[in-house]
Parts: structure tokens; C-alpha cells; sequence
């Protein structure tokens, strides 16, 4: 039987995540009264009040992350998010209170962040959102740093989890066997640059948000930001799109074309969203973590069940 964290857990948890930030931060120097927890899921988020600086604090994690990789994804964000912010596009920039590194402080690897006044009087217009990520795949075809192939696909993570959902409860027998079967086709391409090119010719690759920006758009009193590059990466645009649906795809694509950028391809789209509905799969390994996910993830497999095999 899997043992997940209860309410009081994730409470503990939330509260360390909180005290460690104002604990680093008051270490680097800044003035604070509170920590105020903004936002609590995969990450806490804390604003260092009265100090204009935002503490990410991841805290629910793939069980395959070392310090070394997480530090080095983190100071990839950092660097991303700070060079874009340089060419002037819209983004939540790293704090210049700080040095841009990423902190370790009781256990949490941690990232500062400008703070920014959040504009409640709206909800997010996700379509409008979809056609603004081609903006930002604009932008980022010019970054000049080195960005490891489908990081955030995290392949050595999804092989690993598959097989240690063997031994919990939180996936049906016939769902897990389909996975794995579906991982047999889409892992290598992942993991090899060449394979990807070769089953996908000619589709071209660049520097990418690597976590559906359309949903990671930050409502900012001051306009529309990007926001949270943590898995930042190279690879195909259509990752960025994964899952969203047709309607949202023809948003990106109406932006693609306002750029003069490609618009999307429908084979690599049936690739990248069987590797999404996978990954969401190889995140139910973690549901000892956040035990909430197990629900909320319900309608992604849900949808990838009515799905035909990839192969």
C-alpha cells in the first residue's frame, strides 16, 4: 500500500519551505518582516515581505532529482529568464537584490525572483495565451546557451518511475502495461537527438519554455509576463503546446504565422502528447508526495485511455 502525505505532512512541509526562505534571504542581506506563502503545489512560492523579492522552493520532486541536476535546471532558469528580461521581452525576472545562483538552505534548493503585483481582476485568456507563446519561441531562438535535448521530458525519470509504480496502487495494471509498452517506442526518441531527427525530418529545433507556457503566463498589474522556466530546454515547439487541444494549437499557430515562424506539425503534436499523458503517468510515482495529484490528474488519463496506442 503507497503511504502518502497527510494534510498535517504537506502543512509541515509547507511551513519548513517557508521558514528556510526567509532564512536564506535574511542571510543575503534583504529586510523581512514575513513570509508570505503566495502559492503552494510542486513549489512553494514565498514573497519576502517588505523586501520586492519572490522564494521558489521546490518541494514535491521527481524521486530520481540529485542536488547536482536540480541546481544545474535551476541556474538554466536563472540564466534563461535573465537574458530574456535583457532583450526586453515581457518575463518575471531573477531578483537583482541577489546573486543569481541558486540557494540551498535547509534541505530546499531555492531561487529568487522580482517580486511583481499580481492583477486579480481578470481571469487568464489561455487561447490569447497560446498565441503569445510564439512570441516567446521567437525570442528564445536566439539564446546563446547550451540547453540539454528534452530535458523536461525527463526520460531517465519516466523509465524509472514505470517501473516503480510495479509495486504501488495509484495506477491500474492494464493502464501501467500500456504505458510501458507506449515507453518503448517514445523513450528513445527523446533520448537521442539523432533518433528524433530521424523519425521526424526536417522538423526544425530550438531553445524552448519546456513547460507549457500558455499556462505559465504570469497576469502582472503592469501586463502579461512569462513566467517559470524551471524546465527550460531544447527541442521541438509542439512540447510547448502538448496536451492543450486543436483550439489552443490553432491560437499558436496564428501567432507562429504573425512571427514567421512554422506552425505546428500533427505528427510530432501525436508524439509529444503521448509523451505528455506518459509523464503525467511517471508523476503518479510521486503521489506519496502530493497526494491531491492522483485526483487532478484523473482527466489527463482519462483522455489518453480514449487515445489510439502509440506505435
Amino acid at each position: 500500500m503507497t503511504t502518502f502525505a497527510t494534510p498535517e505532512d504537506i502543512a509541515r512541509r509547507t511551513t519548513a519551505a517557508r521558514d528556510a526562505a526567509v532564512a536564506a534571504g535574511r542571510e543575503l542581506g534583504l529586510e523581512i518582516t514575513e513570509g508570505k506563502v503566495l502559492y503552494e503545489l510542486f513549489s512553494v512560492v514565498v514573497h519576502l515581505v517588505p523586501s520586492p523579492v519572490v522564494v521558489r522552493v521546490p518541494t514535491v520532486l521527481p524521486f530520481t532529482t540529485t542536488p547536482e541536476s536540480q541546481a544545474r535546471q535551476q541556474r538554466q532558469e536563472l540564466a534563461v529568464a535573465q537574458w530574456l528580461h535583457e532583450q526586453r521581452v515581457p518575463v518575471v525576472p531573477p531578483s537583482p537584490l541577489v546573486p543569481r545562483e541558486p540557494v540551498l538552505a535547509d534541505g530546499f534548493s531555492m531561487t529568487f525572483w522580482q517580486f511583481t503585483e499580481e492583477d486579480k481582476s481578470g481571469e487568464p485568456d489561455y487561447l490569447a495565451q497560446s498565441e503569445l507563446a510564439a512570441d516567446l519561441h521567437k525570442a528564445l531562438r536566439g539564446y546563446p546557451g547550451e540547453l540539454e535535448f528534452m530535458a523536461s521530458a525527463e526520460p531517465g525519470f519516466v523509465s524509472a518511475a514505470l517501473e516503480r509504480l510495479e509495486g504501488l496502487d495509484v495506477v491500474a495494471a492494464d493502464d501501467l502495461a500500456r504505458a510501458k509498452r507506449e515507453w518503448a517506442v517514445l523513450g528513445p526518441l527523446l533520448s537521442d537527438e539523432a533518433e528524433f531527427r530521424k523519425r521526424f525530418p526536417g522538423v526544425e529545433l530550438q531553445p524552448i519554455h519546456g513547460d507549457s507556457p500558455p499556462a505559465n503566463v504570469f497576469r502582472s498589474t503592469g501586463g502579461l509576463l512569462f513566467a517559470d522556466f524551471e524546465l527550460v530546454t531544447y527541442g521541438p515547439v509542439e512540447w510547448d503546446l502538448g496536451g492543450l487541444g486543436s483550439e489552443y494549437e490553432a491560437a499558436y499557430n496564428r501567432g507562429a504565422e504573425r512571427n514567421g515562424l512554422r506552425t505546428l506539425d500533427e505528427d510530432v503534436l501525436r508524439f509529444v502528447n503521448a509523451v505528455a499523458a506518459l509523464r503525467v503517468i511517471a508523476y503518479l510515482s510521486c503521489a506519496d508526495q502530493l497526494p491531491a495529484m492522483v485526483e487532478f490528474m484523473a482527466p489527463f488519463l482519462d483522455r489518453w485511455r480514449a487515445t489510439d496506442v502509440y506505435a
